[in-house]
This record gives structure tokens, sequence and C-alpha cells, in this order.
């Protein structure tokens, strides 16, 4: 004997099954597009090949005579920047919008052991990207107090500027005041 069913009794649910199914696969890409999309950049910069690039203005909150904050640019790391404390910055400002993968710093006066040590280092810089829109993103770099350069990885997109504020000094003492040697910055290429 065979049940009698009226017809069309499932299709209605069926429906309703699947509308809240594709609804809840929507709002979740929605809502997951921003981290999606960071995975897949931060991806692209790691499997990717960085170059250098340089910025077309450095400017300095403050500098110390003879130290230029064009120093710490000028790729040589022999030559630097001198700042008179902490809380003195340094902004760069690019030609065009960019996605900053990297920074390199070199920071003290050379690196030179001996030069190293002569001049105050700062052990912390807090770094503000700003991108073409207006949007900041703030990083804290935490330094290794010896001479060489220190690679922070960044992975942030349309950095058209990016200033450097000095911060946790060592060795300032006496008549010293605060040197960073070089600042690197590369670009997915």
């Amino acid at each position: 004997m065979r049940r009698r069913t009226r017809a069309g009794s499932g299709r209605t649910t069926r429906f309703l099954v699947i509308l809240a199914v594709v609804l809840a696969l929507c709002a979740g890409g929605f809502l997951l597009l921003p981290a999606g999309r960071n995975l897949i950049e931060d991806t692209r910069d790691k499997l990717g090949k960085s170059k250098p690039v340089t910025p077309v203005r450095v400017e300095a909150s403050a500098e110390v005579p003879g130290r230029p904050a064009g120093n710490a640019t000028d790729g040589l790391s022999n030559r630097y920047w001198g700042a008179p404390g902490p809380g003195a910055s340094v902004t760069c400002t690019f030609a065009k919008p960019f996605r900053l993968v990297a920074v390199i710093v070199t920071n003290g006066a050379s690196t030179s052991p001996e030069d190293y040590a002569r001049e105050g280092r700062a052990l912390r810089i807090d770094m503000e990207v700003t991108a073409s829109d207006g949007r900041k993103s703030v990083r804290k770099l935490t330094l290794i107090d010896k001479p060489g350069p220190q690679t922070f990885p960044t992975g942030i997109s349309d950095a058209i500027t990016v200033r450097l504020t000095l911060d946790a000094p060592a060795g300032l003492d006496g008549d010293r005041h605060l040197a960073l040697a070089e600042l690197e910055f590369f670009q997915r290429s």
C-alpha cells in the first residue's frame, strides 16, 4: 500500500534550507573578506620578490647640526641622522602608493661596533604608515642593541608616507645624541 503525499510538500522546506545556506555563506564571505584579502596579500609578500623603494622627500622633526635626516636614506651606513633625543621623528614621503613589505633599520652611528657605541640609539621605533586614502597603520619596532641592519616585515598596502619616531634610548648620556644610520624600504615587485 502506498502513502499519499501532497504534490510539492517538501519543495518549500528544501527551498528555505537552501536559501538559508546561501545567505549564511554570503554573510560569512562578507565578514571574512578583509581577513581573506590580508591572508592572500601576506602570502604574495612571502612568495614574491621585493625591491627597494626610495623616498622622494625626507623630513625630520629635529636634527643635530651636521646630521640631517637625509643621511638616513642615502644608502651609506657610515653617515647618520642625528636626533637630539627621544620623540624626534623622520617622515619619508614616496612618489606613488606601494605595498610596503619590509623596512630595514640600521641603528646607531654606523655598522662598525666602535662607531656604533659612540652615540645613543633608539631601542624602539614607533612606525606610522599613512595610505593614499588617509588610513593609518601603526607598528612598534623593537630593536636589538647591536650594530648592523635589522629587518621588520610590514605588509601594508598603499603606503605613501612612513613616519618613524625614536623612543627607548640607550647610550644617551653626556653630550650624545640619538643616531640612526640607515632606513631601507621594500615593495613587492
